[in-house]
């Protein structure tokens, strides 16, 4: 434990200020104790105990205070980084870059050749006349290798295209200006199409929410929007949209059922606007670290596996037998009721409940009937 006796006129104002909050701390410890742990905001916080002790004079009254309070250190300029910002600060995002015109470089390296040319035969013809003038040929063959050099430089692309630079390993930037270009001969290029492109997915065999096996296969518009995560985040941008189509297809098929929803609930074959809403948004979130847009996507292959495709259909063909016949006896019923309602109000005739049972009877035969159902009359009376 240090002791350090101090007075307030002799220290600056900024370690009075110091002393000053030092005490508080301290006097908040006494009533409240918090863990040093607590009070650790940076990774480069240094904490030691010691015991103070000063004496403040002036104008107030000489008083001697003694304290014991752990005192916290914190280096000032560190800021302590959350992953995301760790991620962002690693993540290589796509700067734009202007490259100039090959035209405009172009004359210049046409003067270089023929300047060239011009040295090495002035030092033949020197040669011939047994007047060698070295220089000559040495100034000729270095406008040579320069103009050759500045000549690697030029390049095209088309529109829709970009041109990734880097120079010995370092990202320069993306150029997206097309036409007839010139760069520093010594940097990389890379040529990438910003066109939309379309990948259709092989059909695969899932299992769906109820755990029915389904096949399913669906098709993506797509486009690099990000030129330097299509390269340096990812290995291969094309092959990394493919995989993630396909684990995205199968994770989406699992969380869906085929048809057979609950009342209200989204299925693969009802809902195909909402499924395709729901696969472009996992696709996107899959595709983003690649430098990836996609445009649109949709379930081209929907169907059930062949070995329940039998089974499936049956139970398709019973729900719609039992569907039609509900609405079949729903309107044979109603028309009972009505022809009934109809005789009475009308009093037609009086029949008590046997004679209208036997009546409700025969209509609903007739009625629900598959075939043609053969009238038979009665000459006699019905009371008989």
């Amino acid at each position: 434990m240090t002791v350090h006796r101090l007075s307030a006129t002799t220290i600056s104002k900024r370690w009075y200020l110091l002393l000053i909050e030092m005490l508080i701390v301290a006097e908040r410890q006494k009533d409240h104790p918090v863990p040093a742990e607590s009070l650790f905001l940076d990774p480069a916080s240094v904490c030691c105990r010691f015991s103070i002790l000063f004496t403040i004079s002036g104008h107030l009254p000489r008083t001697t205070v003694q304290y014991q309070c752990d005192i916290i250190l914190i280096s000032s300029g560190f800021k302590a980084l959350t992953p995301q910002q760790k991620d962002d600060a690693m993540t290589t995002n796509e700067k734009s870059v202007k490259i100039p015109s090959g035209w405009m470089l172009l004359p210049f390296v046409i003067i270089g050749f023929l300047t060239a040319a011009s040295l090495i035969g002035f030092f033949i013809y020197g040669c011939v006349n047994e007047q060698p003038r070295p220089w000559q040929l040495i100034s000729g063959i270095l406008t040579l290798a320069t103009s050759l050099l500045l000549s690697n430089g030029f390049f095209t692309f088309q529109p829709n295209e970009a041109t990734v630079l880097t120079l010995f390993g370092k990202y320069i930037g993306s150029a997206r200006n097309h036409g007839f270009q010139w760069t520093n001969p010594f940097q990389t290029r890379k040529k990438i199409s910003l066109r939309s492109r379309n990948f259709n997915s092989p059909t695969m065999k899932v299992n769906d929410k109820r755990g029915n096996p389904i096949e399913i296969g669906a098709v993506i518009v797509w486009k690099v929007q990000d030129t330097a995560h299509a390269v340096f985040e990812v290995d291969n941008y094309k092959s990394f949209v493919e995989v993630q189509t396909e684990s995205a297809v199968r994770q989406l098929a699992s969380n869906y059922a085929y048809d057979d929803g609950e009342e209200g609930e989204t299925t693969l074959r009802s809902g195909r606007d909402e499924i395709s809403k729901a696969l472009a948004t996992r696709l996107q979130e899959r595709l983003k670290n690649a430098g990836v847009f996609v445009e649109e996507a949709r379930l081209s292959h929907l169907a059930y596996s062949p070995e329940i495709a039998q089974a499936m259909l049956r139970r398709q063909q019973a729900e719609a037998i039992i569907s039609a016949r509900k609405k079949i006896v729903e309107g044979a019923v109603s028309m009972v009721e009505m022809a009934l309602k109809d005789l009475t109000d009308k009093k037609v005739v009086e029949l008590d409940n046997e004679r209208k049972a036997t009546m409700i009877s025969n209509l609903l035969v007739v009625l629900c009937s598959e075939s043609e159902a053969k009238p038979v009359l009665n000459t006699g009376t019905l009371y008989n």
